[in-house]
């Protein structure tokens, strides 16, 4: 078994957590885990985009192959649209519907979406509206996880515990939100 899984979005929005979130889940099920990160000045709402492979066999590199990818993940749909050449025809990508309008001349909306919703396998999800549902628009990250939890080799439990790892340190309260909205995006 290997799969490979782009991960994106603008700094700030939580893509590393993400990563980390999958990353663990995956080493708990005995999966061999590599990773490779990219932060474009992410304090400031500059790109950021990991490549994260699992595989149950060695893994050659961190890097995932152009036209290999079998899942993006996105925080934002323009950022989704600018890695889809590392998608293979097959595969699926999750985005976050709003935008991060970090730049001043964003495309138009409607046809961020298009393009989007054009790609074969795609998903859009409200993810602004869950995470507020749990009472933090923060937690659009762990929303995002819960979508493409489904596409994910990974069983749900362990998706959970991970996210439980990951927060644990910040108060029961704030796993219990994350938890929360992890299962609104999978049921989205």
């Amino acid at each position: 078994m290997k799969y490979d899984i782009i991960l994106c979005g603008v700094g700030g929005q939580g893509v590393l957590s993400v990563a980390a979130a999958i990353a663990t889940a995956a080493a708990s099920e005995g999966l061999k885990v590599r990773q490779s990160e990219v932060h474009g000045m992410a304090q400031r709402g500059g790109a950021v985009m990991s490549h994260l492979r699992l595989s149950d066999e060695t893994i050659p590199g961190d890097l995932v192959p152009r036209g290999r990818a079998d899942l993006i993940i996105s925080m934002e749909p323009l950022e989704a649209l600018r890695y889809t050449e590392y998608l293979k025809p097959e595969g699926i990508c999750i985005t976050a519907k709003s935008p991060f309008e970090n730049i001043p001349n964003y495309p138009e909306m409607d046809s961020v979406l298009s393009k989007v919703e054009s790609l074969p396998n795609s998903r859009l999800i409200d993810a602004a509206a869950l995470a507020k549902e749990v009472g933090n628009r923060r937690a659009v990250n762990m929303v995002i996880v819960g979508a493409a939890s489904t596409y994910l080799p990974l069983p749900e439990e362990s998706l959970k515990s991970a996210i439980t790892t990951l927060f644990t340190r910040k108060g029961e309260k704030i796993v219990e939100m994350n938890i929360n909205a992890f299962s609104l995006g999978r049921n989205a």
